[in-house]
């Protein structure tokens, strides 16, 4: 067998796009010096539980990890999709992490993927699951993605410490992208929302959804906010309460903001501090929502900043034609992504910052990439 040549990256940090791209662009990767400096050296669980994911959908993959955790080998196999697989996230991050590379890997799959995760649904790191079904997936259609294949059900609701959510994700498969021009906003035309709490009384919601209304109703009369009260089996094994919130614009932008309220991640706080912990109040929660949503209208953009790497990601994998995107503020994890890019599919955008309105906007000339191994039903 030819020695296979290995692209070799130092560092943790954004992990899993690295191997996202490694997967799509068929580059072996050796990454070393993973918090080689940190107390807890090594990879960290909700890492190792993607690499499974990946093992799960891709076949013919080679991951190879050191005692320490400090080195990873990874030589990508090819992406195949499937019905009916489940994995277990963990609770050191929620869902959200790993719905993102998900996404992309999905479409350029040999068969359409159907897959069931478990873990935490909504956390105050991640993207929730309900920003994902409103914002996430809706973008797509953009791309080219018949969004009529596209579904996300949760199944039941999960929150830190202890999770006990799940989802269940249908994608299809695409022959190839198409690039877009997509830089006009629009006006935010309706803000539509989801409360939602477990294992706590439901006036929690109420009270979120009121004070969040009190900030919109005095700039748009369409404002519509969901509750989501789960019990039982359904509401997980924590308690908890969050909002997820989204503004439509009249050119089809999808804006969002949301937060969950919890005891903390797993690991985070002893059983003795998790008793002293006192929730801050829902309706400052919903207020600050709102005020966040407002703040991402704000910063002008056809995306918000949480969907900025995702954009760029998916403009990078576009057949060979130009696409120009507009978006806020340049965020940090929208800049790594660019070097990213550059790095693996050797992708390079052109940055113009529009003094008008603060905006920023984005051209490149797509890779290229063909879903080869798809099947042709």
């Amino acid at each position: 067998m030819l020695k296979s040549k290995y692209k070799r990256l130092k560092g943790s940090q954004i992990l899993r796009q690295r191997l996202l791209l490694a997967t799509l662009s068929h580059t072996p990767v050796l990454i070393e010096d993973i918090r080689t400096d940190e107390t807890w050296p090594g990879l960290r669980p909700h890492e190792v539980s993607f690499l499974r994911l990946m093992e799960k959908i891709c076949d013919d993959s080679f991951i190879e990890i050191n005692e320490t955790g400090t080195k990873l080998k990874y030589k990508p196999g090819i992406v195949m999709g499937g019905r009916h697989l489940v994995h277990d996230c963990g609770t050191s991050r929620a869902i959200g992490y790993f719905l993102e590379p998900l996404i992309v890997l999905a479409l350029f799959g040999r068969k359409p993927l159907s897959i069931n995760l478990k873990g935490i649904t909504n956390d105050s790191k991640d993207p929730s699951v309900d920003t994902f079904k409103s914002t996430t997936l809706p973008m797509l259609k953009h791309f080219g993605v018949d969004l009529k294949d596209v579904v996300l059900k949760i199944e039941s609701r999960g929150v830190p410490p202890h999770g006990g959510g799940e989802v269940t994700l249908t994608l299809p498969t695409v022959k190839s992208l198409s690039a877009i021009s997509w830089t006009e906003e629009g006006m935010v035309k309706s803000i539509r929302g989801v409360s939602f709490s477990t294992r706590v009384s439901s006036q929690f919601e109420h009270a979120m959804i009121t004070s969040a209304r009190g900030v919109f109703n005095r700039l748009l009369p369409d404002v519509h906010i969901f509750t989501d009260h789960r019990k039982g089996p359904q509401a997980g094994n924590s308690p908890g309460f969050g909002i997820s919130l989204v503004a439509e614009t009249t050119k089809g932008c999808f804006i969002s903001a949301d937060t969950t309220v919890s005891y903390g991640h797993a690991g985070e706080s002893t059983e003795f501090e998790e008793e002293k912990k006192e929730l801050p109040p829902p309706e400052d929660i919903g207020e600050q929502m709102a005020y966040a949503l407002l703040g991402e209208i704000n910063q002008g953009g056809v995306v918000d900043s949480t969907h900025q790497g995702l954009l760029f990601l998916l403009c990078a994998l576009c057949p060979a034609d130009v696409s120009k995107v507009r978006v806020g503020k340049l965020t940090p994890y929208g800049i790594e992504t660019l070097r990213n890019i550059e790095d693996f599919l050797k992708v390079m955008f052109n940055i113009e910052a529009d003094p008008s309105n603060g905006t920023v906007v984005l051209k490149c000339v797509g890779s290229g990439m063909v879903n080869l191994s798809r099947k042709h039903s």
